[in-house]
C-alpha cells in the first residue's frame, strides 16, 4: 500500500467524525472505493472528476490509485471542501478541489465536456446525477455511479439516457460494490444540465 493509500484511511476515519461518512469501518468505505478503481482499469483516464466527493468517496483513494491523471474533486459544501484540500495538501500529486454546485461548474468553460470519467457515489437519483454528469464529459468519456445490489436496468432508461447523450454500458461488481457504467456516445445540448435546482426536483425522465 502506498504512503497516498494507506493515509486515505486515515482521512476517511476524519471524514467519518466529522459526519461526512456514515457510521462503520471505514475499511468498507476503501473498499468500495476500490470497486470504482476496478470499473476504471480498462479506461484511459486523463481527467476525472468526482461528483459530490463529500468525505473523499471514492475521490481521494482515485486520486492516490491513478496519480497520473488529473482528478478534480468537485462538492458544493465549504465545510467538505476545505476538509478535502487539507488531504489533498499531503498528496503527491495532489487532486484539485472544486467548490460549487455541478449544475452550475457544468457550465463553466474551464470543466465543461473536460472529463474522461466521472464519477458518482450518493450524488442523487440516477436521472439527476446522468445529468450533472454528462455536462463535464467529453464525447466517448463514461460516467461511473455506484449502484444498489441487482439494481434494475429500468433505473437508467433508455429514452432518458439517449436525450443526454449516454448509453448503457455495463455493471462492474467487486464485493459490495456495484458500479455502472455507462458513456458518453455524443456530447449533450448545450443547456444540460438545467439551472441551480432543476436536475433533482425535475428530472429529464
Amino acid at each position: 500500500m502506498t504512503a497516498n493509500v494507506s493515509a486515505v484511511l486515515r482521512w476517511l476515519g476524519e471524514a467519518r467524525d466529522l459526519g461526512f461518512l456514515g457510521p462503520g469501518p471505514v475499511e468498507d468505505h476503501l473498499l468500495h472505493s476500490e470497486g470504482f478503481v476496478r470499473a476504471l482499469a480498462d479506461l484511459e483516464v486523463a481527467t476525472l472528476i468526482d461528483l459530490g466527493s463529500g468525505g473523499g468517496v471514492p475521490g481521494l483513494l482515485l486520486a492516490a490509485r491513478r496519480s497520473a491523471a488529473t482528478v478534480v474533486l468537485i462538492d458544493s459544501h465549504q465545510r467538505r471542501t476545505a476538509f478535502l484540500e487539507r488531504c489533498a495538501g499531503e498528496m503527491s500529486p495532489p487532486p484539485q478541489v472544486v467548490t460549487g454546485r455541478a449544475e452550475q461548474l457544468a457550465h463553466d468553460p474551464t470543466w465543461r465536456h473536460s472529463a474522461d470519467v466521472v464519477v458518482a457515489r450518493s450524488f442523487g437519483p440516477p436521472a439527476a446525477t446522468a445529468e450533472c454528469a454528462t455536462g463535464f464529459l467529453r464525447r466517448g468519456g463514461f460516467l461511473l455511479v455506484s449502484e444498489p445490489p441487482d439494481a434494475p436496468d429500468f433505473r437508467w432508461p433508455v429514452d432518458g439516457l439517449e436525450r443526454l447523450g449516454l448509453r448503457r454500458h455495463d455493471v462492474v461488481t467487486m464485493g459490495a460494490a456495484h458500479i455502472r457504467r455507462l458513456e458518453q456516445v455524443r456530447t449533450c445540448d448545450p443547456t444540460v444540465p438545467r439551472r441551480v435546482g432543476r436536475p433533482k426536483t425535475a428530472p429529464m425522465w
